[in-house]
């Protein structure tokens, strides 16, 4: 099968489907950057984080689903409706109305996002020999690494109203944008790529989804904003957010056991539980889930610590990434490149984990005064760690099962990946809060902050001065820029003197603030960055663990038919 396509098809297959997984990588990190001016334009503050998980949700419940489906219909057919379903997604986000509009259109997009994921890296299985697919993974790694530098420009860029002809755009254009590249992927998929397509007749398993949907949703609510997302349930029954937190957690332990049940008997099981008695998907599952919550945990708050301590404005933040996409680019490609030569695998994967770990361990020597280019020399090593790792870890499980099953296999370490990164994210939330309360203290007597409530601006801003999103909202670049613009317009009617006066004090009261919440927050990194370093530990042994299999050159020879 894989010889059937000539290698300019193969070509122009692999670049649309880079096409839409760049939409996909590129939405995760454009949106975030547009965040502020849509909550300010809907006025909806406590919905803020359902924009964010509406999508995480949808994505990560499709992926397995989508996997199985590729296999059982062909990766074509779901590949065309999952960027179709992005496409539309994306342009109801753009039209949304109102807040809840929105929520729902990200919910679509989700689901696009999600089959497009499952599908990309498998299809390299498809059209590719064991030994080719090193080249192809790598390409796509050095595609999401290139993505989380162009988002936030990309999106700072748009957010900020740039001029496009006689157009100024607005956050709106975060989401207009993917239009126009899905619609340029769709024809070319339509055109070139063969159906990918096995012999067996497609039955789902509908009760094992349900099941699956049910287990992975309740998680995610579990431990993604739920205190923002249920406020308002939490408020109208009295419930706490322990109890409730238990009452979820109860349902995912249940429904996964009732899809354990239900798989083990099902013909077509959404995910085969024979998978789990090869040591090496288990193994590879252990690493996705370790690797998936250290690496968001380092980039995320690298980038917080780029816009809190650095005072760098969002774009500034992305553009400050450079050295670690530069790393992670660079290898990733040299990486693909050698494995397709020796077909050896395990070796990169080792040193790379053992580059990532040391690399955010030495993040926690990070402070206030640290200079820039320590944190990017750092950063470059810690992103060419995380390239080669990236890649490999698809390499590895597809070799480890027939061409039939290989979409499952693949869809199921970016469920673990994923998983990994929604709850590491949210531990390390947990973490970040507990240690700002516990360095910061009691912030309501602060003199700023007192200043504040007296001001227009301030007294919408501060609805709770015990959060600290609110407290670091304040430090923010951006923010503090209208804080002061605001001061300035209040005591212009002061004579000079006085006006000096006021803003000596209002100054000193600033930077006062300012430095209590960068120290707090440095201090409170150290601890994520350890969690993470701890957790990227732990996957490094089970790398170790891991047997290897030599990749091989010749095509499968259960390669599916192709119509």
């Amino acid at each position: 099968m894989h010889h059937h396509l000539s290698l300019r098809a193969k070509l122009i297959i692999m670049g649309s489907v880079m096409a839409s997984l760049f939409l996909v990588a590129l939405d995760q990190t454009i949106v975030s950057t547009a965040l502020g001016r849509i909550v300010e334009q809907f006025n909806a503050f406590e919905s803020l984080s359902w924009i964010v998980t509406a999508y995480l949700l949808t994505t990560t419940v499709t992926v397995p689903i989508a996997g199985k489906l590729s296999d059982l219909f062909g990766r074509r057919k779901l590949l065309l409706i999952g960027v179709a379903i992005f496409a539309l997604g994306s342009l109801f986000s753009g039209l949304a109305g109102d807040i809840n509009q929105l929520i729902i259109a990200r919910a679509v997009q989700g689901i696009g996002g999600g089959i497009i994921t499952a599908n990309a890296f498998t299809i390299i299985g498809d059209l590719f020999a064991a030994r080719e697919r090193g080249k192809w993974q790598g390409l796509i790694g050095a595609v999401f690494g290139m993505s989380s530098v162009v988002g936030p420009l990309l999106g700072g860029w748009l957010t900020q109203g740039a001029q496009i002809g006689s157009l100024t755009t607005d956050w709106r254009w975060t989401f207009y944008i993917n239009v126009p590249i899905a619609i340029v992927a769709f024809i070319l998929i339509a055109v070139f790529c063969p159906s990918l397509k096995h012999d067996k007749k497609p039955r789902i398993d509908y009760r094992g989804a349900t099941l699956l949907t049910l287990a992975l949703s309740t998680l995610i609510l579990a431990v993604d904003n739920t205190e923002s997302i249920f406020s308002g349930l939490m408020d109208a029954t009295g419930i706490t957010l322990v109890a409730l937190r238990a009452i979820m957690f109860s349902v995912v332990v249940l429904a996964t056991a009732g899809f354990i049940y239900i798989e083990r008997k099902a013909d077509e099981p959404i995910l085969p539980l024979h998978f789990f008695k090869n040591r090496n998907f288990v193994l590879i599952m252990g690493v996705a889930a370790l690797f998936g919550s250290a690496f968001m945990g380092a980039i995320l708050y690298l980038t917080q610590f780029n816009q809190q301590v650095y005072g760098a404005t969002p774009t500034m933040s992305g553009l400050m990434l450079l050295p670690m996409v530069a790393g992670l680019m660079g290898t990733s490609i040299t990486s693909g490149q050698i494995i397709s030569r020796t077909g050896k695998y395990k070796i990169f994967m080792q040193v790379g984990i053992i580059i990532s770990t040391v690399m955010i361990a030495l993040l926690t020597t990070m402070h206030p005064d640290t200079p820039y280019w320590h944190e990017g020399l750092i950063m470059f090593f810690l992103g060419a760690g995380l390239g080669v790792v990236m890649p490999v870890m698809n390499l590895a499980v597809q070799s480890e099962f027939k061409q039939q099953d290989i979409g499952v296999a693949t869809s199921s370490s970016q469920l673990f990946r994923g998983l990994g990164t929604t709850i590491g994210v949210a531990v390390f939330g947990a973490v970040l809060t507990a240690g700002l309360a516990s360095h910061i203290g009691d912030m309501s007597q602060n003199a700023y902050i007192q200043t504040l409530k007296q001001s227009p601006v301030g007294s919408t801003m501060l609805k709770d001065t015990s959060d600290t999103n609110t407290l670091l909202n304040l430090n923010m670049h951006d923010t503090k820029q209208r804080i002061t613009d605001n001061f300035q317009a209040s005591i212009s009617q002061l004579p000079l003197a006085a006006q000096e006066r006021a803003r000596d004090t209002f100054d000193g009261q600033q930077k006062q603030y300012n430095d209590t919440i960068v120290n707090a927050f440095s201090e409170s990194l150290r601890g994520i960055f350890v969690t993470s370093a701890v957790l990227m530990a732990i996957a490094a042994v089970l790398v170790f663990s891991l047997k290897e299999r030599v990749l091989a050159k010749a095509s499968p020879n259960e390669a599916p038919g192709v119509e």
